[in-house]
C-alpha cells in the first residue's frame, strides 16, 4: 500500500479508457442551465451520473431542492469514517453554458467527445465535467489502495446552476451549514495559469456587472437638420465611460480601486507569467494599471471592462441622431475593495462631472472577492503535495482572475479554500469548440490522487497545526 501505487492506478484509469468513457457519458447530457425546461435533465445528471459513483465509494447522497423558486437542484453527499481526524469539503457543477451547436466547426459536436490529438472536444469538458470527474476518480483510486480507509471524512456539494450565477447556493450552504461543516475546502474549476504549469489558487476576484444608459428622447432626429443642436447620447456615454477609465485601461476613480497590493500577494505572483501559450492572445504591455506586472494586473488588481455598447442602429446606420445609448460594463475586483458601494461611487463621480443624464443600473448577480492567506498551513501542504507528484514547483495564484462562488465556502462556511484547476486558458470554455487537454487531465488525475493520499498521511498534522 503506497502513494506510488495510488498514482499508478490513477494513471491507469486514464490510460485504459475509463476516464474518456465516463466523461463521454457526462458530456452527452445536455445540462444547459440557461434553457427553460432543463430542470429534469439537470436532476437526471445528478441521479444517473454522480450518485451511483459516489454511492459505490461509500457516500450517502441526497438531492435537495433549490430554496429559490425555479432553481436547479443540489447534491449533498458525505462519507464519514469513525474516528476521522478532520473533514474535507469538495465541490463541482454539472451544468454548462448553451451548446451553440451550429457554431462549432465541422466535425465537432458539443455533446460528443471528439479526440484530435491532445485535444478532447465537448461542451462542459473543461467547465466543469472533466474537473469533478477527475477528482472523484482520483479519490476512488486512493480508496482502493487504502482498502477503504482514509482517516478523514469527505463531503460533496455539486450544483447545477453555476453558469447562471449559482442561485440558491448561498442559502443552501447557510441552511445546511452543520451538515457541510468541514476543516478545509479542496475543489477544481477554472484554468491553470498555462497548460504546462500545475496551479493552485486560493480564491477569486469578485464581479459586479452594471449598465450605463443614456435616454435623451424618443426616436432619432435627422442629423442634417438637428446636428449641433441636440445632445448625442452616444457621445455623452462615450465621454462618461472615458471619465471612468482612461485610454490605456487604467481606472480613473480611486474609490473603485483596492486598498493596495499586499506584499504577500506580490511575493506569490513574483515570476508568474500570463499568456504565451498556443491559442493565447498577446498581452498588451502598455494596458492597465501602470507599475504592475501582467500577473499583478489580472490577479491582484481591479479592472473595469466595457463588454457591449450600442447607440442607434449599428447593423443599418441612418443619418439620424439617436435618442438613447447603452453600455454593459463589469468590474472585476480583489479583496480590499469597497465593492458594496461601487455603483454609488460611479453615480456620484458622473454627477459631479455633469453626467446626470447617465443612469447607472445593477445587472446580474454579484460575486464577492475572496483570498486565502498564501502562507496558510493548508496552502503550504497542498503545494508540497503537488510538487511531490509532478517533480516541479506549482504556480500559486492568490486568487483566480475570474469569479467563482468561493465567497460561499470562505465566508458562509468559514473554510480555507484551495482550488486545483484541471483546464488551461485556451480551452474555449463558454465558446464553441470547448475542449480539455488529455495530457493535463492525466497529470491532474495523478496530482489529485497524490493530494487525497497525502491528506490521509499528513492532513491530521496540518489540521492540528492550523487549529
Amino acid at each position: 500500500m503506497s502513494r506510488t501505487e495510488a498514482i499508478a492506478k490513477a494513471s491507469a484509469y486514464f490510460d485504459d479508457g475509463r476516464f474518456r468513457e465516463t466523461l463521454a457519458r457526462r458530456v452527452a447530457v445536455r445540462t444547459e442551465s440557461q434553457e427553460a425546461g432543463s430542470a429534469p435533465i439537470l436532476r437526471a445528471y445528478l441521479d444517473e451520473q454522480i450518485v451511483p459513483e459516489l454511492a459505490a465509494l461509500g457516500f450517502s447522497c441526497q438531492i435537495v431542492d433549490n430554496p429559490q423558486a425555479g432553481g436547479s437542484p443540489f447534491l449533498l453527499a458525505e462519507r464519514i469514517e469513525p474516528g476521522a481526524a478532520f473533514t474535507v469539503l469538495t465541490y463541482g457543477h454539472g451544468d454548462v453554458v448553451r451548446g451553440y451547436d451550429s457554431q462549432w466547426r465541422s466535425g465537432l459536436n458539443p455533446w460528443e467527445i471528439i479526440v484530435e490529438g491532445d485535444r478532447w472536444y465537448g461542451r462542459g469538458a473543461a467547465d466543469n465535467k472533466a474537473q469533478h470527474t477527475i477528482n472523484f476518480a482520483a479519490l476512488a483510486q486512493v480508496l482502493a489502495v487504502r482498502h477503504g480507509k482514509l482517516g478523514y471524512n469527505v463531503k460533496v456539494i455539486l450544483e447545477m446552476g453555476e453558469e447562471i450565477g449559482s442561485p440558491g447556493l448561498k442559502e443552501i450552504c447557510a441552511l445546511h451549514a452543520e451538515r457541510l461543516a468541514a476543516d478545509v475546502f479542496i475543489a477544481s474549476d477554472g484554468p491553470r495559469v498555462s497548460a504546462a504549469k500545475p496551479t493552485m489558487f486560493l480564491g477569486s476576484r469578485g464581479g459586479v456587472n452594471f449598465d450605463l444608459r443614456v435616454k435623451l428622447r424618443d426616436g432619432g432626429h435627422h442629423s442634417g437638420n438637428w446636428g449641433g443642436l441636440l445632445r448625442n447620447p452616444g457621445v455623452r456615454l462615450a465621454n462618461a465611460i472615458a471619465s471612468l477609465i482612461d485610454e490605456r485601461g487604467c481606472i480613473r476613480v480611486a474609490r473603485l480601486l483596492p486598498e493596495g497590493l499586499p506584499q504577500s500577494v506580490r511575493d506569490a505572483l513574483d515570476g508568474v507569467e500570463v499568456g504565451g501559450s498556443v491559442g493565447d492572445p498577446e498581452v498588451d504591455s502598455d494596458w492597465g494599471e501602470p507599475g504592475l506586472s501582467p500577473a499583478e494586473r489580472v490577479f491582484g488588481w481591479n479592472t473595469l471592462e466595457v463588454l457591449a455598447m450600442k447607440t442607434g442602429n449599428p447593423e443599418a446606420p441612418v443619418n439620424a441622431i439617436p435618442g438613447h445609448a447603452f453600455a454593459h460594463c463589469q468590474i472585476r475586483y480583489v479583496v480590499g475593495s469597497d465593492s458594496k458601494n461601487f455603483l454609488a461611487h460611479i453615480r456620484s463621480h458622473l454627477v459631479a462631472l455633469g453626467y446626470d443624464d447617465v443612469e447607472v443600473l445593477p445587472s446580474g448577480i454579484q460575486f464577492e472577492a475572496t483570498r486565502l492567506d498564501p502562507d496558510d498551513a493548508w496552502v503550504r501542504w497542498g503545494l508540497a503535495s503537488m510538487q511531490r507528484t509532478t517533480g516541479t514547483a506549482p504556480t500559486l495564484l492568490p486568487n483566480l482572475g475570474g469569479s467563482l462562488p468561493n465567497d460561499v465556502f470562505a465566508d458562509v462556511l468559514g473554510l480555507p479554500t484551495l482550488w486545483v484547476p484541471h483546464s488551461y486558458p485556451a480551452c474555449s470554455q463558454h465558446a464553441p469548440n470547448e475542449h480539455i487537454l488529455a495530457s493535463v487531465s492525466r497529470e491532474s488525475l495523478q496530482i489529485m490522487a497524490g493530494m487525497f493520499w497525502d491528506l490521509a498521511e499528513e492532513g491530521g498534522q496540518v489540521h492540528a497545526q492550523r487549529a
